[in-house]
């Protein structure tokens, strides 16, 4: 008896229940009425009275430990039918649909603007030298903008972060591949202080077209072609003459105040007029610096931030909160395609 006994307890120890069909089978093999346990407490009636007491104790111990991993697997395989009920009632599970960055919404409109009227998006390294970065650009020795007040120059290096994204188009025009229509969307950095209005970094779009008998009105078409579409049909557009190294003539572009419609306002400071970027046509030195013959072709190029646009379009007043990632900001533009 007593080594019956310990051969069932071995097998109880030994046997997997892993699902409810062995389950089943451990209760047929060891505790139902006619299962390995109950056929042992027949044969205990037979015994002696001097043997019954030491099996019987024994006998008790090995139905205590089937019952013991009987009742173990029944209320983990409750707790996991329990689990995996669903109640239909229960609220569902709230999704949040995220959304562009402002700065990023904006330049896609940009960037789906001029693409629309044929130009190619180029981009370039963020870490320039000094050539395609000024040099080439007219920028002579004593200009003010290769002062360390106005570059982020890097350490022991003629190696710099670059400025404004001008420097790609060096690098178009560098590799010959005429006519040239692109813009060149990225990120710039100036060594300035960090207010309301300005940043140490932040983005541009700049256009470069090169072909032959390119004009000053083929630039002004342009322009005007891309303020009626961004602000809307009813902008003007008016060019103030300025001076930028590398264009020749050049000028200021403004649109007529999209927010009061030219009636005056705080945005436009009741001038009915808003700066937006600045242009003109490539300086005949530039192009032969990037081995392009004037005689035979010309060409115009203009630039705006990224910033003032989205600035002015939502009425955004501090240009610090594009990159603090506040939610309570970026909350604010979920209306708009993720698109």
């Amino acid at each position: 008896m007593q080594d019956k006994i310990l051969s069932i307890l071995k097998e109880i120890e030994d046997f997997q229940i892993v699902d409810k069909e062995t389950f089943e089978q451990f209760k047929r093999n060891y505790t139902s009425k006619k299962g390995k346990i109950s056929i042992l407490f027949e044969e205990l009636k037979s015994l002696d009275k001097s043997q019954k007491a030491v099996a019987g104790k024994s006998l008790n111990e090995l139905k205590n430990k089937a019952e013991e991993k009987e009742k173990l697997f029944q209320e983990r395989y409750e707790n996991l039918n329990t689990k995996n009920q669903q109640d239909l009632t229960l609220k569902g599970i709230t999704q949040f649909q995220g959304s562009r960055h402002p700065i990023q919404i904006t330049l896609n409109k940009i960037i789906t603007i001029f693409t629309e009227m044929g130009f190619q998006i180029a981009e370039g390294p963020e870490i320039e030298d000094d050539w395609h970065n000024f040099s080439a650009l007219n920028f002579p020795e004593n200009h003010p903008a290769r002062d360390m007040q106005d570059t982020f120059f890097l350490e022991n290096s003629q190696y710099l972060l670059r400025t404004h994204t001008s420097s790609v188009q060096v690098r178009l025009m560098e590799k010959n591949e005429l006519p040239i229509r692109a813009i060149m969307p990225g990120r710039v950095y100036r060594n300035e202080e960090i207010t309301a209005r300005s940043h140490c970094f932040f983005h541009q779009v700049e256009g470069l077209v090169i072909d032959k008998n390119v004009s000053y009105a083929d630039l002004k078409q342009t322009l005007e072609w891309f303020v009626k579409k961004l602000f809307g049909e009813n902008t003007q557009i008016r060019l103030r003459s300025s001076y930028f190294p590398f264009t020749e003539i050049s000028a200021e572009v403004d649109v007529s105040c999209f927010i009061c419609s030219g009636v005056g306002c705080s945005v436009c400071k009741h001038s009915g007029w808003v700066e937006i970027l600045g242009c003109g046509m490539v300086d005949p030195q530039v192009l032969i610096n990037c081995s392009v013959d004037p005689e035979i072709y010309s060409g115009y190029a203009f630039g705006l931030g990224i910033e003032r646009i989205t600035m002015l379009l939502n009425k955004i007043s501090d240009i610090r909160l594009m990159d603090q990632n506040d939610i309570r900001f970026l909350n604010q533009f979920q209306h708009f395609s993720l698109f």
